[in-house]
């Protein structure tokens, strides 16, 4: 039988509290629950039909309910459900959003390098503290699974885990909704050493898997490999007498190239920024991140598109170079940057009220 709306919502209140308490619910809890303007005798008879339906369970009598597996699976393909509908509804316009930006960015790059005749550099924004949004374990074969991790900004990544036994679905289940309760929300850095251990404990035999998928969680929402740095005016540097004899000028070269050595100065930059701080940094020869570049300076500033989505600017020349007009450039653009994307954002806006 089907569920209507009104014992979806009651059932679904009933497993959240269930999760969060660990003790049965009552009718009275559920009655409390602000979205739910029904009596305790209607939940009451809902609660019965939900457990004649297998949905949840009464412990003992005069307890309240519990999920059952039946219970648990459907909160779960419900909560699959809703993360599936919304990186859908994300989908195109995220893609249609980056493709836009990183023209963006390249063309920032060519204008901050043909305005100052420096090297320029920009990387593209990200969430300075990415959080879980979601996990998804499925099984692969026997002795190995796959956890699908979702992280601000949408960002999907797998991992396969190898374990040590089967794990059949039931307990899989538990593990999804074990982790999903413990971590969603939560960034790396918030993911406490006694919450990591109050999971492995609840895991039990398990415990490897909730490890493993830690580790996953923490290169997942770090996911330096994804890190998009775009460049201009490299040769630039050719034009400096104390920057252009062949082995300076080429390591400076290489490490626009190989973008590694960038990646540097854009998580120094980010890291050294205070939280409400979008300004100015000047590295200065040996203060520069990058060991390359300790014969240049290096000016940089942060851009914040959205609460938390942050990228990073910079510029690199000579010591001798023009800190006025570089500074004055950075603010500029920063300010430009700002300016373009809340204009974007307000036609979104705009746009989904429309269509409404």
């Amino acid at each position: 039988m089907e569920l209507s709306g009104r014992q979806e919502t009651i059932l679904l209140a009933i497993i959240k509290t269930y999760l969060d308490t660990g003790e049965p619910v009552g009718s009275r809890t559920i009655s409390k629950y602000t979205d739910l303007n029904l009596s305790s005798a209607t939940i009451r008879n809902e609660m019965a039909d939900l457990e004649e339906m297998g949905y949840i369970m009464q412990p003992h009598t005069s307890a309240g309910r519990i999920p059952s597996d039946k219970g648990y699976r459907f909160y779960v393909d419900h909560l699959m459900a809703d993360k599936e509908r919304e990186v859908d509804e994300m989908k195109e316009i995220l893609i249609e959003k980056a493709d836009k930006m990183e023209q963006v960015l390249k063309q920032i790059a060519k204008s901050l390098s043909v305005n100052t005749n420096y090297a320029a550099m920009i990387s593209a924004p990200r969430y300075h503290q990415n959080k879980l949004k979601f996990i998804q374990l499925s099984r692969m074969g026997d002795d190995q699974i796959v956890a699908v991790i979702v992280v601000e900004g949408n960002i999907i990544k797998n991992e396969i885990i190898e374990t040590s036994q089967f794990i059949d679905d039931e307990t899989l289940l538990k593990l999804n909704i074990l982790l999903n309760t413990n971590l969603n929300g939560l960034s790396i850095e918030e993911i406490s050493l006694g919450t990591i251990q109050k999971m492995k404990e609840q895991a039990g035999i398990h415990s490897e898997v909730i490890s493993d998928v830690i580790d996953a969680v923490g290169q997942a929402i770090k996911a330096d490999e994804d890190l998009e740095i775009y460049t201009s005016g490299a040769n630039n540097i050719f034009k400096y007498p104390e920057l252009s004899d062949n082995e300076r000028a080429s390591e400076i070269i290489t490490a626009f190239e190989e973008k590694k050595q960038l990646s540097d100065i854009v998580y120094e930059t980010l890291q050294n920024q205070d939280e409400e701080s979008t300004g100015i940094q000047v590295y200065i020869g040996e203060e520069s991140p990058v060991q390359n570049m300790k014969d240049c300076s290096v000016v940089t500033a942060t851009y914040e598109l959205d609460e938390g989505m942050k990228g990073t600017i910079g510029i690199i020349g000579p010591k001798r170079m023009d800190y006025d007009k570089v500074v004055k450039t950075l603010k500029s653009i920063t300010g430009q940057l700002d300016v373009l994307y809340k204009k974007d954002r307000n036609k979104g806006q705009k746009g989904n009220r429309k269509s409404k």
